[in-house]
This record gives C-alpha cells, sequence and structure tokens, in this order.
C-alpha cells in the first residue's frame, strides 16, 4: 500500500503549524464581560471545543468602537430615514460611528487571514439575522443583520460566518467547521506556492467533498481546472477560489452524502466479495433513513479503501476533512 496517496486523503497533510486554523470570535462568546450589562455570554462549545483547533480572535465592535462597559443598549431603528443603530436611553445614534470603525476593523483582520468568524446572536451589532427593527418604540415588522455583521458580509463575503446559537444544529455546525478547515487548506496552498501542477492536486483531493455539497459546482470546478492552459494564472486561481467557496458553502445532505458514497463503492465493486458489499450497502441504506450517523458508512468505506489499496479514493479528503475529535459527522 502505498503512503502518499494515503496522507494526500488525510486533513493534516494539508495544514502547517505557521498558518494555524483562526477564527474570529464576539467577545463576549470568550467568556470576556463586555457585554452592554457588563457580562459575558461564553459558549462552551466556541471556548472548549473550537478553541482546541483554532486560535480565536475577539472582536467586540461595540467596545472597540469606544462604547465602554457597562453601557446603554443599543437598537437598529427606522423612523423613515433608513435604518440606523441608536442608543433609545440617550438618543445617540451612533450608525456611522460603529460603520466606520467596522470598516478599518475588517481591513485589519483580513491582514490575519481569517478561516471563519463566530458571532454573538441577538446582537444589534453582531448579530447575523432576526435581529428586530424598531419604529415609534415598537417592533417595526421586519429583521436585519447587526451593523458589524452585515458589514461583514458585504465586505468578506468568502468568510464562513456562522451565529454560535446557530452552531447547535447539527449540521450546521458541520458546514461551518468543514468551510473553515477547507478556506485554511487553500490559504495554506497559496503559501506553499501555488502552481497549476499544485491546484491540480489540491482539486483532486476535493472532489468527493466538493461533491458532497454541490454537484453543478464540482463539474463547473471540473472543466476550469480542465482549461488551466488557456488562461493566466492568476486568472485561473481567483475564478477557482471562488467557485471552490461557493460550492463549499452548500448544504452536504443526506441524499448527496449517499450519492458520494455510492460513487465510492463504484470504484470498489470489482474488489468486494459478496458480503463486503453488502455491509457497505445496508450501512448507507441504514444511513439514508436516518438510522445510523455518517460516521459509520464511511468508517467502513475507508477500512475498504485501504484494505482494497484503491489509490484514488485513498488520497479524497472526503473521508477524513477535519479531526475525528471534533466528531462532526457522528449525529444520526
Amino acid at each position: 500500500m502505498k503512503a502518499a496517496p494515503i496522507e494526500l486523503g488525510s486533513w493534516s497533510h494539508w495544514h502547517a503549524d505557521e498558518r494555524p486554523l483562526r477564527l474570529g470570535v464576539s467577545q463576549c462568546l470568550l467568556g470576556d464581560e463586555v457585554r452592554y450589562d457588563g457580562g459575558h455570554a461564553r459558549d462552551r462549545y466556541v471556548t472548549d471545543v473550537l478553541g482546541r483547533w483554532f486560535e480565536l480572535v475577539p472582536v467586540c465592535p461595540e467596545v472597540e468602537a469606544g462604547l465602554g462597559t457597562p453601557r446603554a443598549t443599543l437598537r437598529l431603528v427606522d423612523e423613515g430615514a433608513g435604518t440606523r443603530l441608536v442608543q433609545p436611553a440617550t438618543g445617540a445614534d451612533l450608525t456611522d460611528v460603529l460603520a466606520e470603525w467596522s470598516a478599518r476593523r475588517i481591513e485589519a483582520l483580513r491582514a490575519l487571514d481569517l478561516d471563519g468568524f463566530v458571532l454573538k446572536r441577538g446582537s444589534p451589532s453582531c448579530g447575523l439575522e432576526r435581529i428586530k427593527v424598531y419604529r415609534a418604540g415598537m417592533p417595526a415588522g421586519r429583521n436585519e443583520s447587526g451593523v458589524f455583521a452585515r458589514a461583514l458580509r458585504e465586505r468578506w463575503p468568502a468568510l464562513p460566518v456562522e451565529e454560535e446559537g446557530r452552531l447547535n444544529d447539527a449540521g450546521l455546525r458541520e458546514r461551518f467547521v468543514e468551510r473553515a478547515f477547507c478556506r485554511n487548506r487553500w490559504r495554506t496552498l497559496v503559501a506553499r506556492g501555488l502552481s497549476r501542477r499544485a491546484l491540480i492536486e489540491f482539486h483532486g483531493a476535493h472532489k468527493l467533498l466538493l461533491l458532497a455539497h454541490d454537484e453543478a459546482g464540482y463539474r463547473r470546478l471540473g472543466r476550469l481546472v480542465g482549461s488551466a492552459g488557456q488562461l493566466p494564472d492568476e486568472e485561473l486561481f481567483g475564478a477557482y477560489e471562488a467557485e471552490f467557496q461557493a460550492a463549499m458553502s452548500k448544504n452536504a445532505t443526506r441524499k448527496r452524502h449517499v450519492n458520494v458514497m455510492q460513487h465510492a463503492l463504484g470504484h470498489l465493486k470489482r474488489l468486494l466479495d459478496p458480503a463486503e458489499k453488502q455491509e457497505v450497502l445496508t450501512c448507507i441504506e441504514d444511513y439514508h433513513a436516518g438510522l445510523l450517523p455518517l460516521i459509520v458508512p464511511l468508517t467502513v468505506l475507508r477500512y475498504l479503501v485501504r484494505r482494497h489499496g484503491v489509490e484514488y479514493l485513498q488520497g479524497q479528503l472526503y473521508f477524513d476533512p477535519h479531526p475525528k475529535e471534533l466528531m462532526l459527522r457522528n449525529h444520526a
């Protein structure tokens, strides 16, 4: 059995200590007492689980913009001149202050080359969605993003972003963390020296993972890599990165996972005896029915791939895209 293809298919092969996985995080989620009431909102999944694998970069828009702790609460308000960020208790309009600070801070964060950002839900500055907009002191019947969250999405659209509350959803959690690992792999590839050969190797290792997220995107990326000799390097690499990030932002659904595993099984069908084939098929069917977590059929498939030395599948990151300790594929 060849060692190199197995290494290519391991998440650790594509990461480097000098380019650590790095997440921006709303500072209150780390347990720092920076909320409007002087308290915090520590999230143990962020600090104890993600913090084991990611370098966490704290950001508190309201404190860093000079509002202090404790402080009067903020609201998104629309009195006919567009949505503004105000302090009802003082009447102060802080929209421009926070918008200008956000622009500067996001540029500084871009220099750190983050792999993702976890925001505090419900915050008029950090909330990603469903932040109430008020009119004449009453909810106006519509919701928006917080000022910093909106600026982050607009100025850095390729960055994986989630709220800490949404990370309680197993599917959203898996998608976010998987995207962050993919982003880190890409920037590690760029730092190591991006070439057409390296791009082909990167794409080859991510094929099944891309197929699990976005089949159309997978095909577009295949055509893009196939046209490598027809485009200038800068145009090729930029187009690939944008398409790759867009494809990975799609949900890897149960149906798509089943499709990928059946595709992988096609590479094994002439090598398996009837008992092995039936075992894999049963695991895939039980996963499809919601009776087993994804990790079970994948573990069986990976064992058979190694046993029979299928080089193409040994190089696929789909089987090992992130540390098993994160247990992202352990939910039924």
